[in-house]
């Protein structure tokens, strides 16, 4: 008998198909014997009221077939403000949204990816939760399930078989107790259920499948484009960056590997652009080689070379000059402070002098664009470090009025800012986020300062950072508040065209509950989060140390220079140490 899994990504198709992980897990999943998995995606408003209106239900992309038939119905969770696409997508299917109504074995909803780490607000909802990365224990999952099925085991039996897989978090299987205060008093597990549930890595990743020969979208994506992951986690240890952490311990594939996948990638495509993915890519070291070896295929076929997420502290004229081998695109970095100050406090590791320099060797390779990205709200932030934004973006200016190669093209420099959000599993989970007028205040300061019509100011609205954060850090008890935003009209959160701040505040009054409480309050040093029921495998004790370094303004060298003794390297067998 088949076991028929979707895989739904809750959003549109080209931000669907641009993502190379649900690309892996398609892959993956058709790759078992007995399974056949398919995509869908959430359709765009005026279809879902075409589908709506004529009794359509939501389906599948290769069978036509409707969700609800599937045995497994699988969502990717990368991106807090998709929830109610999720509910969305569930109720256009015609599956119920409530995972205690769904009492039957078929289907199973299942959800993983970076938001699976707090997997509270959405308990209500999805019957298991994939905690980590999804190589191996989604075939695992596969597997039992179709075992319980063939075997005639209810939904109850499955779910308490299915937790004992390493990595496998049903949220049925836990009380959760408050305080009087709203805090939460403890999390306790039922019938044997594992606490914390500690995230499952692809150990092996030099192994570990990518798609060569992967599905060509049927029109044009976000990223249209062949994509090679060089390695999974981050040496960093930026304090504000939850995927740094949720990524550890970083694994790298070889670069005789990358090669070979880019070269087979690009002749089954027909790409003109090859991107080199990971959290910093100009940490892989090997990347000069790499890039050697990519461009003498590149070249001749005039694929370009895409390195994002470079950074500001390592770029080199070598590297430029493989970068614009082909096509000369913008720059782009993330100082993500003005002030050295402020960098250190968010353990940053890059200085002006690094920012200058490297846009110094850009300009004078004929780069006319840099942009900059930064945060306001950062913990301790001061109004001169705002106002160090501006005189950091002025200070790019007149590097490039003093080396531009070209001066009659002009330069356009790009400052972008959006409001810190406090994520689980950082050294910064116990901070507040700023009030969304202080934060507009910030705007308004950073705005004033900027003077020259060469800087193009940008900024992110503070209302969706809010409710990120809200549902960032909240607990089981916002189901009602998802559910009731979803019923009222919510989808596509994402998307400025849906997303209504109203309709969130509506609901958080009508549920009795207090968005402030999740956003806008710092933690105490002991207080029991909701994300406790997850591990990354960093421990607490080394997020609090670098919670009070942090305010102390202290810096913590990166994982190359010194073991900071986290605690992911335990994730590895056999003793080895974090691949570099």
């Amino acid at each position: 008998m088949h076991t028929r899994v979707a895989l739904c990504f809750p959003d549109t198709y080209e931000i669907g198909m641009s993502n190379i992980g649900l690309r892996i897990l398609y892959a993956i999943a058709n790759d078992m014997p007995g399974v056949w998995c398919e995509r869908v995606f959430a359709p765009w408003g005026d279809m879902e009221e075409e589908m709506r209106r004529d009794g359509i239900p939501l389906y599948a992309l290769e069978s036509g077939d409707p969700v609800f038939m599937f045995d497994i119905i699988a969502f990717s969770l990368g991106y807090e403000m998709a929830y109610t696409s999720v509910l969305n997508m569930l109720d256009l299917a015609g599956v119920p949204i409530r995972a205690s109504d769904r009492t039957a074995l078929p289907p199973l909803v299942v959800a993983g990816g970076t938001c699976a780490y707090n997997p509270e607000p959405m308990a209500d909802f999805i019957d298991l939760f994939i905690i980590g990365e999804g190589e191996e224990v989604n075939s695992e999952l596969i597997t039992a399930y179709a075992e319980a099925r063939d075997a005639g085991l209810t939904k109850e039996e499955f779910l308490r078989r299915a937790a004992k897989i390493p990595g496998i978090y049903v949220p049925g299987l836990y009380d959760v107790k408050y305080n009087e205060d709203g805090t939460i008093a403890s999390i306790e597990p039922r019938e044997g259920a594992p606490y914390p549930v500690v995230k499952r890595i692809a150990e092996d990743f030099e192994r570990a499948p990518y798609p060569v020969k992967t599905i060509i979208p049927t029109t044009e994506v976000v990223h249209d484009r062949t994509a090679l992951e060089l390695f999974r986690g981050c040496v960093r240890g930026c304090r504000f960056c939850q995927a740094g952490f949720a990524y550890r311990p970083v694994r790298a594939r070889s670069p005789e590997l990358l090669a070979e996948q880019a070269r087979e990638a690009l002749a089954f495509s027909g790409y003109e652009e090859l991107a080199l993915l990971s959290l910093s890519t100009s940490d892989y070291r090997h990347l000069g080689p790499l890039c050697d070896a990519l461009l003498d295929y590149c070249t001749p076929r005039k694929v370009s070379l895409s390195l994002p997420s470079l950074r500001a502290d390592n770029f080199s004229v070598e590297l430029m000059e493989k970068v614009q081998a082909v096509r000369k695109t913008g720059l782009t970095f993330a100082p993500e402070a003005g002030s050295q100050r402020l960098r250190d406090v968010i353990n940053k590791n890059v200085t002006e002098e690094d920012l200058l320099n490297t846009c110094r060797i850009a300009f004078e390779g004929g780069w006319s664009a840099v942009k900059l990205y930064f945060m306001l709200g950062l913990p301790t932030e001061t109004d001169e470090d705002v106002l160090a934004i501006a005189e950091l973006a002025e200070k790019v200016l007149q590097v490039w009025k003093k080396h531009a190669k070209n001066k009659n093209r002009g330069v356009r420099i790009t400052v972008s800012t959006s409001c810190f959000i406090p994520k689980p599993h950082t050294p910064f989970q116990w901070a507040a986020q700023v009030p969304r007028d202080e934060y507009r205040r910030r705007v308004e300061l950073l705005r004033g300062a900027i003077k020259s019509r060469a800087i193009t100011y940008n900024w992110h609205d503070p209302e969706t950072s809010y409710i990120e954060a809200v549902l960032s850090r909240g607990d089981r008890r916002l189901g009602a508040v998802l559910e009731r935003v979803q019923k009222n009209g919510g989808k596509l959160e994402a998307w400025e065209e849906y997303f209504s701040f109203d309709r969130w505040m509506e609901a958080f009054r009508a549920c009795g509950l207090d968005p402030d409480f999740y956003a806008l309050r710092e933690r105490s040093e002991d207080e029991v989060f909701p994300w406790n029921v997850t591990s990354v495998g960093v421990s607490r004790a080394f997020f609090r140390r670098e919670w009070e370094a942090a305010l102390g303004g202290a810096v913590t060298p990166d994982c190359r220079v010194q073991c900071t003794g986290c605690g992911a390297a335990a994730l590895l067998k056999g003793g080895r140490r974090c691949d570099e």
